[in-house]
């Protein structure tokens, strides 16, 4: 079989256009599916996919296919090259990225990294004896855990040759009472499955479960809220989502300055909170380069290859960057800040767990997650959605028991003015955004007045 780095140095010797970019993709996965505490089903997936990016003076077209064998590949790149022909300039064309410019990666000549069902070897005996205590004590779990490895290699014919090796990994667990009356949900992200609590995981969902044995009715309204890493992840990728610096330019945006411009400078939260992206955060690691398969308002297939480095969205409070591409920066007069695949959270001297959050709560609601999230208006990034799989009444520091679930309006921009507290950092995982966003580490947060629209009839 041909190598990955065969493919990009083949197409890239094809190519009769001004300039040329080849992204070579080689992924596998694992997974592991159970349900009624009983492994369903387990597998293993394995793709290839090759890029060709074709520069023509200012035109670009780009032609992207699975499965493509070796003497397939010119018939790629003259796709690519035909599109770019056919196409008119491209608002974001650039010089391609130079070795100055390039960020750093493994050694391009090593085989592309590989996963198998061997990185649940720890975990799934773990997951094994938590079937058999919620067997024991009349729950069932369901769940998933899903590994993958995506190798990419670019290069490009301003010279470059770059190389990253990324895994991603999550772990969803649902337990349910035997008459399915009451659920609960936990889940996190992981590079590898060595840092997964199964046991720990499991006996905080039957905690839950308990904790539902009382059901408490309470109306729409705004109430004091815990919300749990997750569900904060829930909200602020969104927010992260939506920074694009162009769009907040152009006045799309609640980035966007009233009368032209953008909010970086403003302050957004009382309290000193960090939010940044790093490619090197620890257990968070990501390419520390770009790879852009094609051009967005937010991203440009001219910056291939270009550094990573940390970036600070928001510091001390105050708004300091939005997702940048070259052609935005010289708009905006603002730093380039290509978007990264981590996100955290920090604020300094913040310590309490959430259940010494619980412990300081005279009455208050702790959630779980938040789902079906959905923009209602993008000017002030007012958001909708439900609560799922837990929602608890806090009084007097305990939790006394489960109520109805609600749908939420919230702006995650305008929630962070209004952060009474937050804990310390630690991994989550979005339950919405799961399947395209596993990097996150966030403190709980206490708001003083979540905006519970209306009440909920789901369960």
């Amino acid at each position: 079989m041909t190598t990955p780095q065969e493919t990009v140095e083949r197409a890239l010797s094809l190519s009769r256009t001004d300039g040329c970019v080849v992204i070579a993709d080689e992924s596998t996965g694992a997974n592991l599916r159970w349900a009624g505490n009983t492994l369903t089903t387990n597998g293993v997936t394995r793709s290839r996919r090759l890029t060709v990016i074709a520069v023509a003076g200012e035109s670009t077209g780009m032609v992207s296919r699975a499965g493509v064998t070796p003497d397939q590949i010119e018939d790629l790149v003259r796709a690519a090259e035909r599109a770019a022909q056919e196409s008119g300039p491209a608002d974001d064309a650039a010089p391609l990225v130079d070795a100055a410019q390039a960020g750093s990666g493994g050694a391009w000549d090593d085989p592309a990294a590989e996963t198998s069902v061997g990185v649940f070897e720890g975990f799934a005996p773990a997951l094994g004896e938590a079937f058999a205590a919620a067997q024991d004590a009349s729950r069932r779990l369901y769940g998933f855990a899903v590994h993958e490895m995506n190798s990419s290699f670019v290069g490009t014919s301003a010279g470059l040759r770059l190389r990253f090796d990324e895994p991603t990994g999550k772990f969803e667990l649902n337990a349910k009472t035997e008459d399915m009356s009451r659920s609960a949900w936990a889940g996190t992200g992981t590079p590898d499955f060595r840092d997964v609590d199964v046991a720990g995981m499991a006996a905080s969902l039957t905690r839950r479960l308990d904790w539902g044995e009382r059901r408490v009715e309470l109306p729409a309204g705004r109430y004091e809220t815990l919300l749990p890493p997750g569900a904060v992840s829930d909200l602020m990728t969104y927010m992260y989502w939506s920074s694009g610096a162009r769009d907040a330019h152009e006045g799309r945006t609640v980035f966007s300055k009233p009368g032209g411009g953008t909010r970086v400078g403003e302050t957004l939260s009382n309290l000193p909170l960090r939010l940044y992206s790093d490619p090197a955060a620890e257990g968070l690691e990501c390419t520390p380069f770009v790879v852009a398969h094609a051009s967005s308002r937010e991203s440009s297939v001219f910056e291939n290859g270009l550094a990573l480095n940390s970036v600070d969205w928001i510091s001390e409070g105050r708004l300091s960057a939005l997702i940048q591409t070259r052609q935005s920066a010289a708009l905006t007069g603002l730093p380039v800040t290509p978007g990264v695949d981590n996100l955290l959270m920090e604020v300094p001297g913040a310590t309490a767990t959430l259940e010494e959050m619980v412990a300081s709560t005279r009455r208050g609601l702790l959630l779980t997650c938040l789902w079906y999230i959905r923009e209602v208006d993008p000017q002030s990034l007012l958001l909708t959605g439900l609560t799922r799989d837990g929602v608890y009444l806090v009084e007097d520091g305990e939790v006394v028991g489960e109520v109805n679930n609600f749908r939420f309006n919230e702006s995650p921009v305008g929630l962070l003015s209004r952060l009474s507290e937050a804990g310390a950092t630690r991994r989550g995982l979005s339950r919405e955004w799961s399947d395209y966003f596993t990097r996150t580490a966030m403190p709980p947060l206490r708001v003083a007045d979540f905006n519970m629209s209306t009440v909920s009839k789901a369960n």
